[in-house]
């Protein structure tokens, strides 16, 4: 007897049908994939939501300041690293709940890694906010 993790060769060819009609799919097609993943991050994960405003907030903040070309590269890229950080964890949460529904320590972890690479991307916007008000000065 296979062990249930084990897929069937008639499972395979099936799979292998599937990825073979999602791939090579239209830009438009892809592009909606990507909108309808996003629009359902920031409709349940509030992080993504409180980062999407801090994100505003630095547009309205770089208009404002009127910095060289250079710190809005970085702090744009900086705040769109964070809000692709904050979807990633998202979405790892949501399989790692999918594939093992119930409490373990070991899935607690890989959860707070992966928040913790979110904080720590924060925290570099943050530094990086402050340089750019000390270089205002």
């Amino acid at each position: 007897m296979r062990p249930f993790f084990m897929a069937s060769p008639s499972s395979l060819h099936i799979i292998a049908i599937m990825a073979a009609t999602m791939k090579n799919r239209p830009l438009h097609v892809r592009m909606g994939f990507a909108l309808n993943g996003l629009r359902h991050c920031w409709r349940s994960e509030k992080s993504f939501r409180t980062q999407s405003v801090a994100a505003v907030v630095l547009l309205v903040a770089l208009i404002a300041i009127q910095p060289a070309a250079i710190w809005w590269a970085i702090l744009l890229l900086t705040s769109a690293t964070i809000l692709a950080f904050e979807v990633l964890n998202s979405a790892l949460e949501r399989l790692i709940d999918h594939i093992h529904p119930a409490i373990h320590p070991d899935i607690g972890l890989v959860k707070d890694m992966a928040a913790g690479a979110v904080l720590l991307l924060s925290g570099a916007a943050l530094m990086i906010g402050v340089c750019l008000i000390a270089a205002s000065l």
